[in-house]
């Protein structure tokens, strides 16, 4: 993903709706302190945030006379960004609202480039990323590596679910098994469920998966996550996205970042933006890191410049040849390097 090059007109624009955003929050950063002033706002005390609209978030109260109700508020203006998942520090004002003052300390962030190069964070305080695969449409090394990479680099465990078992054949079997071995030889946890065989309920699989824990369910369109989230949470009005007959691909189906507490007990929160990674903006050494067994022999090249595309002396092409890393997973390496030094090359012409 480059980064993309703005007109003059679009600049413009851009600067435009930020000043007229900074005029917002300062009438509002005013309003707030007029009330703070006058006695208005209650006591602070901690909620967590389950939505984000805008300018505006919803907070669910964990104490106090409001615990466990929701509340629109606003955000005091010197207040770094906020996502799904934080916890925070609000003081309840007049007509239901209320007003964030502090964000509390995060454990984890996850975060991806938007279509301009920043990096957007997207949720916080995630407890596992649960990657679901499905044998249609086909999964492969190189997209799951991606994925894992990101969680690696973020700290947060991920697991790996095999979704749609059902459509597991004689021609498909082997090579799903193989796939996944090499996952399970990592340390990575494997699951495997069919959503279409539990019918209307959570299967035991899932449920042992997200009991007690705040999860997040990525993978590419199509692989089954919104039937999954489905049946853990029935009463809620998440549209299934359709796996298109004639290309077998997904469509996105769900408009905006929300935490919701599970029936049988956890969180979850959903959102598009956690659903695909781009890893371009990272470096190197941090794809170095994501893969688990390539960390192992970092700084161990013959040269201190090697880039690990076949260079002489490279330590990771060493262990690919001694067996400690499959040829399948130092493709995925490769690629991965290679695409993002493609990206970055382009955006910086572009620059």
């Amino acid at each position: 993903m480059a980064k993309r090059r703005l007109n003059k007109q679009q600049q413009f624009r851009i600067k435009k709706v930020q000043e007229e955003r900074a005029t917002r929050a300062a009438r509002k950063e005013k309003k707030v302190q007029e009330q703070a002033d006058a006695g208005e706002l209650g006591p602070e005390q901690e909620g967590l945030v389950i939505a984000h609209y805008g300018q505006q978030l919803d907070v669910e109260a964990l104490e106090g006379e409001l615990a466990g109700q929701v509340v629109r508020c606003f955000v005091r203006a010197n207040i770094d960004s906020l996502v799904t998942g934080d916890t925070v520090v609000w003081r309840p004002g007049k007509n239901e609202t209320g007003v964030i003052v502090a964000r509390s300390e995060r454990r984890n962030l996850l975060q991806r480039p938007d279509n301009f190069g920043a990096l957007k964070p997207v949720a916080a305080n995630i407890d596992h990323i649960i990657l679901v695969i499905a044998p249609e449409p086909e999964p492969h090394d190189n997209l799951i590596d991606r994925y894992l990479v990101a969680s690696e680099i973020t700290d947060i465990p991920a697991v790996i679910l095999l979704n749609k078992t059902d459509l597991i054949t004689d021609p498909n079997r082997e090579s799903i098994d193989a796939l996944l071995g090499r996952y399970q030889a990592l340390g990575y946890e494997v699951v495997r469920t069919s959503a279409a065989e539990s019918g209307d309920k959570p299967s035991p699989e899932v449920e042992a998966l997200v009991k007690d824990q705040t999860s997040v369910f990525v993978g590419q369109s199509g692989v089954g996550k919104s039937s999954i989230i489905q049946t853990l949470m029935p009463d809620e009005a998440i549209r299934v996205g359709a796996v298109s007959e004639s290309t077998g691909k997904g469509i996105h189906t769900t408009t905006t970042a929300k935490l919701f507490h599970l029936p049988l007990g956890g969180e979850l929160i959903d959102s598009p933006g956690i659903r695909e990674f781009g890893l371009w903006h990272m470096t190197p050494q941090e794809i170095e890191y994501g893969f688990r067994e390539i960390r192992e022999v970092i700084g161990t090249c013959k040269f201190r410049n090697c880039r690990h595309m076949g260079d002489p002396g490279c330590a990771i092409d060493k262990a690919a040849d001694a067996g400690k890393i499959s040829p399948q997973r130092l493709k995925s390496f490769h690629r991965i390097l290679q695409d993002m030094s493609e990206q970055q090359s382009r955006g910086l012409k572009l620059d």
